[in-house]
């Protein structure tokens, strides 16, 4: 569905809204970084969103992620990876050259993404993925084992620069369940702080409010801009 540009910019306004009085409520130096994930909404949706300032958009699948970049290479837009990546695609995602890679969910996954960075002579930002609800639905790594693979994947995997964590909060109604998977996160991120962590990427659609809350600098929102 392509919507018009004042129906896109009242969308817009109302999600900036709530980050600006999510973000408050932390601190008035609380910085939240917006990124549009485009997987279900039109090129001229896109377009649009960029006419009304926003620049960061996010794929969950790395074809769809280059027809995106090509089809919209005359502009300026800053492009992460959201979705899953299977390891067939690593090369195609590599030559892609995304400003950020969100979803690294494994050690193997990272051991392998390092190699083909090595053979290709680049470096590429990620965020390791956490699974901080303990869900068998989602990928990622354990809350438990998150600080060590972390610490690992920077000790032997140099062509990758971590940049922080990620994760989906807990797939459920109980706001309590949901919070609690986002403090975990957030505590994970501080520790990591000292290890260079910058970007804690938390919150979707549906509770980017309660993630800002709970210290999230970075969210992820589709349907919300799309309705």
């Amino acid at each position: 569905m392509i919507l018009d540009k004042e129906q896109l910019r009242a969308n817009l306004d109302e999600v900036i809204w709530n980050i600006e009085e999510a973000r408050i409520t932390v601190s008035e130096h609380h910085i939240v970084k917006l990124v549009t994930v485009t997987k279900y909404t039109e090129l001229e949706n896109i377009q649009t969103l960029y006419e009304l300032g926003q620049r960061a958009f996010g794929e969950n699948q790395v074809q769809q992620l280059k027809e995106r970049m090509t089809e919209l290479e005359e502009l300026p837009l800053e492009w992460h990876m959201i979705g899953t990546l299977q390891k067939n695609k690593i090369n195609n995602l590599i030559d892609l050259r995304p400003a950020l890679m969100q979803s690294l969910d494994s050690i193997e996954l990272a051991q392998e993404l390092n190699k083909k960075l090595e053979a290709k002579e680049a470096k590429m930002n990620c965020l390791l993925q956490i699974n901080a609800a303990k869900e068998e639905s989602k990928s990622g790594v354990s809350a438990e084992e998150a600080i060590d693979i972390y610490q690992e994947i920077r000790e032997n995997c140099p062509n990758i620069n971590l940049k922080g964590v990620m994760t989906i909060g807990a797939h459920s109604e109980d706001t309590k369940l949901i919070q609690q998977s986002f403090e975990t996160t957030h505590s994970i991120y501080e520790k990591l702080g000292k290890e260079g962590a910058t970007v804690c990427s938390m919150g979707m659609s549906g509770d980017y409010r309660l993630a800002i809350k709970c210290g999230s600098n970075l969210v992820r929102i589709g349907s919300a801009l799309f309705k």
